[in-house]
């Protein structure tokens, strides 16, 4: 099996951990992490540096899953992707074998499809994006780059949402809705009509 390197050792790390390890295509290398996130192994596996030990490390394996969560802002994430891009790693695709992802979907590199998700017929998820456990993103929605779906979200057909977004657990777009870039919809929100770039929708 091929070694893979996980970014980031919080909460989402763990839950990425179980998608993995489920999966069975992946070994996991160890964690990198800030030092000041502490040294102690997260599900077993070590924490092998920092990011300035990362191009030593993608030396010897090349694959690597950004594992940072992603709620008010996508800033985290895409720092790491454009790091993780730079240096020529590469980012796989992970669905869980509990998630229904349609043979007739696109899935961009790097994306993690969790527990219980569906991803239905012609949807497209973008780059280094979260489709959270039991979430729904229906056919033909388009989900750009580094978005978060997150836990029972439902994204129905014809939806559009934009680069960077986080749709709240619970929520619910209305079909062919869109969702301007690096938005926030609350959990719980019903969105019904567009949401203009930059807002926070609340329930």
């Amino acid at each position: 099996m091929t070694s893979l390197l996980l970014i980031g050792g919080g909460g989402h790390c763990r839950a990425a951990i179980d998608v993995i390890e489920l999966q069975g295509q992946f070994v996991i290398k160890g964690i990198v992490q800030p030092s000041a996130d502490g040294t102690a192994p997260v599900l077993g596996y070590p924490i092998l540096g920092d990011d300035e030990d990362l191009p030593a490390l993608l030396a010897d394996t090349r694959q690597a899953l950004i594992t940072v969560g992603q709620i008010k802002t996508p800033a985290i994430r895409q720092r790491l992707f454009e790091r993780l891009s730079s240096l020529h790693a590469i980012m796989p695709c992970i669905a869980s074998p509990r998630a229904h992802v349609s043979r007739h979907a696109e899935v961009g590199h790097g994306t993690l499809i969790m527990h219980g998700a569906v991803v239905n017929a012609r949807a497209r998820l973008g780059v280094n994006g979260i489709v959270n456990s039991l979430s729904l993103v229906e056919h033909d929605a388009v989900v750009g780059d580094h978005c978060h779906i997150s836990t029972g979200a439902r994204v129905n057909g014809g939806v559009t949402i934009e680069d960077g977004c986080f749709i709240g657990s619970g929520a619910v777009l209305r079909e062919g809705v869109r969702i301007g870039a690096n938005s926030v919809i609350g959990a719980g929100c019903i969105v019904k009509r567009d949401v203009p770039a930059q807002s926070v929708v609340k329930a």
